[in-house]
C-alpha cells in the first residue's frame, strides 16, 4: 500500500520543560510522525487565538500537517502541560485544563470532507475525551468513518481517563496500543488474564473484538498480536533525551508496517527503532529519518 489517508483527532498543546517548550500533545505527535511516513493526515484539534496557538499552527505547516481542522478558539488557550523529567529520561506531566482543544467542532460538511473518500485509519486517544463535548465529538466522528479502520492509542494520564471512556473506546477499535504499565489497569479493569503479555494480548483482542494489540515495553521493546500471529520484539538501547513522542512515533510506524501489509515481527522490529530514534532526540518530534530508524543496531 503506498500513501494512506489517516484522520486523526485529539490533543494540540504545548510540553513546557523547565528549560524549553515543544509542541506536542499525543494525538498531535502521532499525526505529524505519521505525516513523515508521507501519508495523507487530517488533524482535527483546536489552539487559542494566542500567542502559543499562532506558534502552533505555524509549526504544524512546517511539518507537513494541513491545519483545516486545526480550529481556533477565541476566548480559549492554547493547551499546556507541565513535563519534568527523571535521571533517566522518564517525564511525568502536569495538565492544564481546560484548553482550547476542549472546545473543538465540526459541522457537517468537515464529516463529509474528512471521510469521503473514506480514511484508511481514524486515530484517537483517551485524554481528548475527557469532557461530555470532546466524548460526543470522537463518537461522532468515528460513527460517520464507515469503511475505515480504527486505532486507539490508551495513552492514560493520571486523573484524565475514566473506565466508561476507555470501554467505549475500545469498542469502536480495530488496533489497541498501551504500554506495560497500562496494560495492567486495562487487565485489572476489565477482568482480563495477564499471567504472561501473550496471554493477554490474545484475551484482550477477543474481548473486544480487536484485530491487533500491542503493548510497549520501555527499553525492553514491545509484545504485537497481529493476525492471529504475538511477537516480542527486543529495543534498540539508545542514549535517552526524554521519552516524550517516542510512544507516538511507535504508533505512527506501526500503522505504517500495518498498511504495508508486514508480517507482525518486521513491524514490532520497526516500531522499536522509530521509538528508540526519537526517544534519543530532545523532544516530541525531532528531526529524524526511516534511514536512520534502519540503521539502528543493538551492538
Amino acid at each position: 500500500m503506498g500513501a494512506m489517508k489517516i484522520v486523526c483527532i485529539g490533543e494540540i498543546l504545548w510540553d513546557v520543560f523547565p528549560d524549553a517548550e515543544h509542541l506536542g500533545g499525543a494525538s498531535f505527535n502521532f499525526a505529524a510522525h505519521a505525516r513523515r511516513f508521507g501519508h495523507e493526515v487530517l488533524f482535527v484539534s483546536g489552539v487559542g487565538d494566542d500567542d502559543r496557538g499562532r506558534r502552533a499552527l505555524a509549526r504544524a505547516g512546517e511539518l507537513g500537517l494541513s491545519t483545516r481542522f486545526i480550529q481556533v478558539i477565541p476566548g480559549a488557550a492554547t493547551g499546556i502541560v507541565s513535563v519534568e523529567v527523571d535521571s533517566a529520561g522518564q517525564p511525568s506531566f502536569t495538565i492544564h485544563r481546560p484548553a482550547a482543544y476542549d472546545y473543538a467542532t465540526l459541522d457537517q460538511a468537515d464529516l463529509d470532507e474528512l471521510t469521503s473518500p473514506a480514511a484508511d485509519w481514524v486515530a484517537y486517544g483517551t485524554l481528548f475525551q475527557m469532557t461530555g463535548a470532546t466524548r460526543a465529538l470522537t463518537e461522532r466522528l468515528l460513527r460517520a468513518a464507515e469503511g475505515s479502520s480504527f486505532f486507539y492509542d490508551v495513552n492514560l494520564r493520571s486523573a484524565s481517563y475514566d473506565e466508561q471512556t476507555v470501554r467505549r473506546s475500545l469498542e469502536f477499535a480495530d488496533i489497541v496500543k498501551m504500554n506495560d504499565a497500562e496494560a495492567a489497569i486495562l487487565a485489572s479493569t476489565f477482568g482480563v488474564p495477564c499471567e504472561s503479555t501473550g496471554a493477554f494480548s490474545r484475551s484482550f483482542a477477543e474481548r473486544f473484538g480487536l484485530s491487533s494489540v500491542s503493548v510497549t515495553m520501555g527499553a525492553r521493546g514491545c509484545a504485537l498480536l497481529g493476525n492471529g500471529e504475538f511477537v516480542e520484539a527486543p529495543g534498540y538501547p539508545v542514549q535517552v533525551a526524554d521519552t516524550v513522542g517516542s510512544g507516538d512515533a511507535f504508533s505512527a510506524a506501526l500503522l505504517d508496517g500495518i498498511g504495508r501489509g508486514w508480517p507482525a515481527s518486521r513491524i514490532a522490529d520497526f516500531a522499536n527503532r522509530v521509538g528508540a530514534l526519537v526517544a534519543s532526540r530532545a523532544g516530541a518530534i525531532p528531526d529524524w529519518t526511516i534511514a536512520e530508524a534502519a540503521s539502528l543496531t543493538r551492538f
